[in-house]
């Protein structure tokens, strides 16, 4: 079946950085749309790293605005990254794809020379259950994999080891009434056989939102953006 591709974008100004905002239409097995933010670091020059970030289920929708409200676009309002962040939103009717994800990444490095060894994934909560399945559909894009309070499918428990490759730190809240602590304490025994480069934070006062600790601190984005994947 052939693939069709339409792009809009869009070029605006924010924060002190610059921002490209588009959407991708494709036919793969099915027909997408993806609405997504990248944000542009100042210093535009080859081989620069992509963050990719994937919301929660609050931030579904047609409203690229909502993105804006945790993660690292919250950080860039203040402060700055630098690396491209990429920003999918999720449809109001849908759950993260792990291959419409792919088709956008590739889409983004190809028109933007990112360095292929330096992708980084990360998500909270619902973007967490899709940063997990991504992850271990597609081990040898990231270069590291930062999972906050997320479920975690059976297929990440099953292949287990198959990312055994990708430095991973894990985040979760003791107090979490929304998703279970113990997803991410048995992936963490899981992977802890075969991936030597994993940690696991657990924060004893935290309940769903144990994202906003880790996200408006600079030390998860130096740590990303100081690991390659070694191709």
């Amino acid at each position: 079946m052939k693939n069709y591709i339409i792009i809009f974008l869009l070029s605006i100004s924010c924060f002190a950085q610059r921002e490209t905002i588009g959407s991708i239409k494709s036919i793969t097995t099915s027909p997408f749309e993806l609405n997504y933010i990248l944000s542009i670091p100042d210093n535009v020059k080859p081989n620069k790293s992509l963050i990719v970030f994937l919301h929660g289920s609050g931030e579904k929708g047609n409203d690229l605005e909502k993105i804006k409200s945790h993660g690292p676009l919250k950080y860039l309002k203040t402060n700055k990254i630098d690396s491209f962040i990429l920003a999918p939103q999720c449809p109001e009717n849908k759950h993260w794809n792990s291959e419409e994800l792919y088709i956008l990444i590739n889409k983004i490095i190809a028109e933007n020379e990112i360095d292929s060894n330096r992708i980084y994934l990360t998500g909270l909560s619902m973007g967490a259950w899709g940063a997990w399945n991504l992850a271990y559909s597609y081990p040898e894009l990231f270069a590291a994999l930062v999972p906050i309070a997320g479920y975690v499918d059976r297929i990440p428990f099953v292949e287990g080891c198959k990312i055994a490759a990708i430095p991973t730190r894990i985040y979760h809240g003791l107090l979490d009434n929304i998703v279970d602590i113990q997803y991410s304490i048995e992936i963490y025994k899981k992977l802890k056989k075969c991936n030597k480069d994993i940690k696991l934070q657990i924060f004893d006062d935290a309940f769903h939102d144990s994202w906003t600790r880790v996200y408006d601190n600079s030390i998860i984005y130096n740590w990303m953006l100081s690991q390659n994947r070694i191709p």
